[in-house]
Order: structure tokens, then sequence, then C-alpha cells
């Protein structure tokens, strides 16, 4: 990793760093709005691509708040719940693992078998801190409201069914939906969880060099 500054956000993919060099554009592993995170001369870590033939030299993919590395690579979600999913951090008795399985009109991003149970899990990054506590989303989203509802239609048919809040951070005491964000999803994930759709949260231990999924985080439901 290599350390810089953040200047400004160009728009969803680009930002300007303040590196040793100058002024260098990179790429920003989120298309989240960030903006509690994204503030003129914090320090950020960069990642340098491994294709020498990009635009972008590097990736950001973490922010420091509060003394602390928060990491916001969009993709690292998906890899911690699948790393702590097969050690059996999360859930026991795995026969058959994959990523990405289609239910209805939504794909999952985790799919798996107890033996003859299936199970369809869906990762949310989480990357908003408020006091102490994660909340999601930060920006309205319809698409989340749309798997929890296709999660529901799993349960109603036999199969399992997980929601997992993936904390980019750690030092939370606790995870809630960001009712007064967008109170609609609040609303729908408090019902998901009524008719038997499992809610977890976990936070996240990150370094300058590592992204480690930790424990499991409180969840409450407003």
């Amino acid at each position: 990793m290599i350390e810089g500054l953040f200047v400004r956000r160009l728009n969803r993919f680009i930002a300007e760093v303040m590196m040793e060099g100058g002024v260098e554009k990179v790429h920003v592993r989120n298309t989240g709005r960030l903006k509690e995170l994204f503030i003129e001369g914090v320090p950020v870590l960069l990642l340098p691509a491994a294709n020498p033939d990009r635009k972008t030299k590097f990736s950001l993919v973490c922010v420091q708040k509060k003394g602390l590395w928060v990491n916001v690579d969009s993709t690292a979600p998906n890899q911690i719940v699948e790393e702590m999913a097969r050690s059996g951090r999360l859930f026991s008795d795995i026969t058959y693992m994959k990523r990405e399985k289609t239910f209805g009109n939504s794909r999952f991003d985790l799919y798996l078998e107890h033996g003859s149970q299936a199970h369809y899990i869906e990762v949310k990054g989480v990357t908003l801190e408020v006091d102490g506590a994660a909340r999601f989303p930060d920006a309205p989203t319809e698409r989340g409201i749309k798997h929890i509802r296709e999660l529901m239609a799993a349960k109603r048919q036999g199969y399992l069914a997980t929601i997992v809040f993936v904390i980019q951070m750690e030092g939370i005491k606790y995870f809630e939906p960001n009712a007064e964000n967008h109170p609609e999803f609040a609303s729908v994930l408090k019902e998901a969880s009524e008719a038997g759709v499992e809610i977890i949260a976990v936070d996240c231990l990150v370094t300058r060099d590592e992204l480690t999924g930790n424990q499991r985080i409180p969840v409450r439901l407003v």
C-alpha cells in the first residue's frame, strides 16, 4: 500500500490524491457517496494497479477516520463473507458453496447448501459510522429493498435466507439500518427479520496491509 492525502472526488470512479510526485488521479473502488470519509486532506491508502497499461496507476481502497483505517473497496465484503463461511465462523455444516446464484429476479452474492438445505446470502458493505453505530445505506437504495423482498420470497419457499452486513472497519458498537436516510429500507429489513430472514453484521480489522473479518456485531432494527 502507498499512502497519500485525499484532494477531491471528480466523479463516481475517479479521485485526486496528493502523493510524493504531486497530484495523481486514482480509481475509486466504491461508487457510493462516502461524503463523511472523502474529506480534503485525510490520509488514504492506494493499491498499485496490476495492469501497467491502465489509465489510473492506483486504486483508492482505504480512508483514515478517527485514527483508524476504513476499507472502501466494494469488492472486499463478498470475499470477507466467503472466507468467514469457509472457516466455519458464520455458518456450520456447509456441504456446497458457490458465488452468485439467481433466485427470482435477483442474483445473490453467495449460495450454500447444508446437506439438502439450500441457503441464499446477500452481502452489503458498510462504510458509514455515526457515533459508534454502523449504518446502511448511506444513500437510498431501491436495489437493496428488491434484494430483501426476494430473500423473503426464498424464505417463504423453504430456503434459508441471510443478509450479512460487512462493516469495513473496527470499533463499532452495533449496526442499524439508516432509517433517517431511507426509512423504507429500515422498515423492510425489520419485516424480513420477522419473516425469518437472518440479519447478521460483522466488523473487520483493517491495517495498512491486511483486511480481516473479525466478529459479529449486535444488530438493532428500528
